[in-house]
């Protein structure tokens, strides 16, 4: 490679361990904001009401749900006018800052995210809406966090399986840097010590979810997957969730965690460098695919479309949407059938395979 383009996004960023709510009232008061507009799910409104007690809220906004859609971008945007927001503080996961950011991107206003999932998009300046079974994603820099605050004692009560499904979301972000189209080897270099954080801090909540020095890890490997990803772009890994996430309305992370091993095996045997950085992370030179395999054991998540809710007699729609998504710079060329094959795996929980390299050599993509 000759020449590098990277582009990093200016983000201050602080971590801690029971000490949220000093830091988020430290961090409105930096900010010199007045009239806070709170953004929280129902299940978490009481959570972020103890964080922002020293915060000068003027109303809080509990209509999140998953994926972003329209109408509920425009539920929270007119929340912000009608309240005269100064600052949007979010508490809680990916949908919940995301709808943070659907607010930032019409009204410019400033983003405070204090995260409670390892989603990670609280790093990130990619926006995502749905309407009518679409997902519709950008980049935007007005939809950045300007602050985030972290707080390991918030993923205490998260339970095994979200922690799981979540940590893996985070874990995608690193591994779909390495083939995304603007990657890079500053993004690859971040994903690498991303997976290696993660890898080696998620069997440890499963085994003691109160252990605060692993959430504290996950954390921070979820901060460099979501730099990574930033930098580098979607790959086909999100394309392929972003789709069905949008079309099915599927668990976020849960579908993450199936989809990832899959799209895993089919890239990575025509994409070398891709192999070498997982190879590095997981510590395991001679079969990297075999070590993230042994990590999904370990960790036991949700393995298949199906028991997600998406209905078998959808999986030909599905991989025709997938298709229209598919990246150019995807290591190699995936045809339909191949696609078709990797959601019917996915759906029926079969153990992911890689693709032969001998069954490639046809397909590469030239240098």
């Amino acid at each position: 490679m000759t020449r590098v383009v990277y582009e990093s996004w200016g983000q201050r960023v602080v971590y801690g361990s029971g000490t949220a709510r000093q830091d988020v009232a430290a961090e409105v008061t930096g900010l010199g904001a007045s009239r806070v507009l709170v953004i929280a799910a129902e299940g978490e409104r009481a959570l972020a009401e103890d964080i922002c007690k020293d915060v000068p809220v003027v109303a809080i906004f509990g209509g999140v749900r998953p994926h972003v859609p329209v109408d509920v971008a425009q539920a929270v945007r007119a929340a912000a006018r009608e309240h005269a927001a100064d600052l949007l503080l979010s508490v809680g996961g990916g949908s919940t800052t995301g709808t943070a950011k659907a607010a930032a991107l019409t009204t410019g206003l400033p983003v405070l995210a204090v995260p409670t999932t390892y989603a990670g998009s609280e790093a990130t300046p990619v926006w995502g809406l749905t309407e009518e079974g679409h997902k519709r994603t950008g980049v935007d820099p007005k939809v950045l966090p300007r602050v985030v605050v972290y707080d390991a004692t918030l993923m205490l009560s998260l339970p095994t399986r979200l922690s799981v499904t979540s940590g893996l979301n985070a874990l995608a972000h690193c591994v779909d840097a390495w083939w995304a189209p603007r990657h890079n080897p500053i993004s690859s270099a971040l994903a690498v010590e991303g997976v290696r954080s993660l890898a080696s801090s998620l069997p440890r909540i499963v085994a003691d979810g109160q252990d605060v020095a692993a959430r504290r890890e996950i954390l921070f490997g979820t901060y460099l997957g979501a730099i990574a990803f930033a930098g580098a772009g979607s790959g086909l890994h999100h394309k392929v969730c972003h789709v069905l996430g949008g079309a099915y309305d599927l668990e976020h992370a849960a579908l993450h965690s199936v989809v990832l091993p899959h799209v895993v095996g089919l890239n990575l045997p025509a994409a070398p460098d891709a192999a070498r950085h997982l190879a590095t992370a997981l510590d395991e030179r001679s079969d990297p695919f075999g070590a993230l395999l042994a990590l999904y054991v370990r960790l036991d998540p949700p393995c298949s479309l199906r028991e997600l809710g998406l209905a078998e007699e959808e999986l030909d729609r599905a991989t025709d949407l997938v298709m229209a998504q598919v990246p150019d710079s995807n290591p190699r060329r995936v045809t339909r059938d191949e696609m078709r094959e990797l959601l019917g795996r996915a759906w029926r929980g079969d153990t992911p395979l890689p693709v032969p390299l001998t069954a490639l050599r046809t397909q590469e993509r030239p240098q």
